[in-house]
């Protein structure tokens, strides 16, 4: 389930809100152990998640580093080329 947070920090072009939220709503699921909530935990599971997203927006804009921004493509290469070299040939 935690496989699909990744590092929103440090890129460009800045993590969207769509990233954001993604990397909380996984966050908030593996927290609670529900993939889905039952209707009567909904409202707080949407809450929490929007919360969660709250924080990381200010945390990933307080946030500051001399390293030069990290190129998205770059990385998704990096990470494919790991995953082919631990796993083999897709």
């Amino acid at each position: 389930m935690c496989r699909n947070i990744r590092t929103l920090f440090n890129f460009d072009p800045p993590a969207t809100e769509e990233e954001i939220r993604g990397a909380s709503l996984q966050f908030v699921r593996k927290l609670s152990g529900f993939t889905r909530p039952s209707k009567t935990n909904e409202a707080a599971f949407t809450r929490a998640i929007e919360e969660v997203a709250t924080a990381s927006r200010t945390l990933l804009t307080s946030l500051v580093t001399p390293a030069e921004p990290r190129n998205r493509e770059v990385e998704t290469a990096r990470a494919r080329a790991r995953g082919t070299e631990r796993f083999g040939t897709p």
